[in-house]
């Protein structure tokens, strides 16, 4: 059986191929994740605006990309968190994925993501929260 790619799989690869090499000629990973952000539009933009806002203020977290989307990085590189558009997966709400490097673990059973579709004060301190608990603060 022949297994084929989503157009969206086939950009998040190329874009993943991209990052790693522009890493490699040391390119500037937090404006390559500034340009992300600009690049959105509507609420995908202004979710990850204020998303970019609150891991700047909560954590020392690095901007970058990852697989195209912005996300940010520890001191050693490895990705914590990630912000990615509705509209990059044809999907109704954004998501904020936190990845295997941010220190969520609790017990047997913890969360690893969030449905967005807005950022009220309420839930901005819910994700500062997890951002902050991701990074040990």
């Amino acid at each position: 059986m022949a297994t084929t790619f989503s157009a969206e799989e086939k950009a998040a690869m190329k874009a993943a191929v991209a990052e790693k090499k522009a890493a490699q000629a040391g390119a500037d990973a937090a404006a390559a994740c500034a340009e992300a952000i600009a690049a959105l539009t509507g609420a995908d933009k202004e979710l990850a605006e204020t998303f970019h806002r609150l891991v700047a203020e909560n954590t020392d977290l690095a901007a970058k990309t990852w697989y195209g989307m912005p996300a940010y990085a520890d001191a050693a590189g490895k990705t914590v968190v990630v912000f990615k558009p509705a509209s990059k997966f044809k999907m109704r709400y954004a998501t904020i994925e936190f990845q295997p490097a941010a220190g969520l673990d609790d017990g047997d059973l913890w969360p690893v993501g969030f449905a967005v579709a807005r950022l009220g004060a309420k839930e901005q301190e819910r994700v500062a929260q997890a951002l902050r608990s991701a990074v040990g603060r």
